[in-house]
C-alpha cells in the first residue's frame, strides 16, 4: 500500500466524524465520506506532498456537502419529502432506537446553525488550529472565532438545560 493510501486510511475515523457533523445522519455521512475518498483518490495528483492531507480532505468533503445540499434543495422543490413516508408500516422501533443512540451533545450540535457546527466540528472535535479551520471554511480568522464563541455559548446553554 502506498503512503498516500495509507495516510488516507488513517484519516478515515476523523473524516467520518466530520462527515457526520456536516450531514447529521450516519447514512448521509458515510455516503459523503465515500464520495470524498473517491474524489481524493481520483485527484491524488493534485495533492502536494508535504501539505496537510487532513485539511485537503476536509475541504474536499465540505465542498461535496455544499454541492449535495444545493442538489437536495432543487430535488425538494420537485419531490415529496422523504419524511412523509418514514412511518408507513413502522411500529416506531427505528425511531426509538435512533433516539436512544443520539446523545445530548449530538442533539445540541444538531440545533446549531451550520456555520457554527462546522467551526466546532473542525476546531473542537477534530482539533485543527484556528488558522487551518478558517482556511478550510474559506473565512477570515475573526469570523471563525466569532462562530466558535457563539457555538460554544449555544452548546453550553443547550447542555445546561439538558442536565
Amino acid at each position: 500500500m502506498r503512503a498516500f493510501e495509507r495516510d488516507l486510511l488513517a484519516l478515515l475515523p476523523r473524516l467520518r466524524r466530520f462527515a457526520l457533523s456536516l450531514s447529521r445522519s450516519t447514512a448521509d455521512g458515510d455516503d459523503l465520506c465515500q464520495a470524498a475518498l473517491e474524489r481524493a483518490l481520483n485527484a491524488r495528483g493534485q495533492w502536494q506532498e508535504g501539505t496537510r492531507l487532513d485539511s485537503w480532505m476536509y475541504r474536499i468533503m465540505r465542498n461535496l456537502w455544499i454541492d449535495e445540499t444545493r442538489a437536495r434543495a432543487r430535488r425538494d422543490r420537485t419531490f415529496a419529502p422523504e419524511e412523509e413516508g418514514l412511518n408507513v408500516g413502522d411500529a416506531g422501533d427505528r425511531q426509538i432506537e435512533a433516539a436512544v443512540k443520539l446523545g445530548d451533545v449530538g442533539r445540541a450540535m444538531d440545533r446549531l446553525p451550520p456555520e457554527q457546527r462546522e467551526a466546532i466540528a473542525l476546531v473542537l472535535v477534530e482539533g485543527l488550529a484556528y488558522k487551518e479551520a478558517a482556511e478550510i471554511l474559506d473565512i477570515p480568522m475573526g469570523t471563525l472565532t466569532s462562530r466558535l464563541v457563539r457555538g460554544r455559548a449555544a452548546l453550553m446553554a443547550e447542555l445546561g438545560e439538558a442536565a
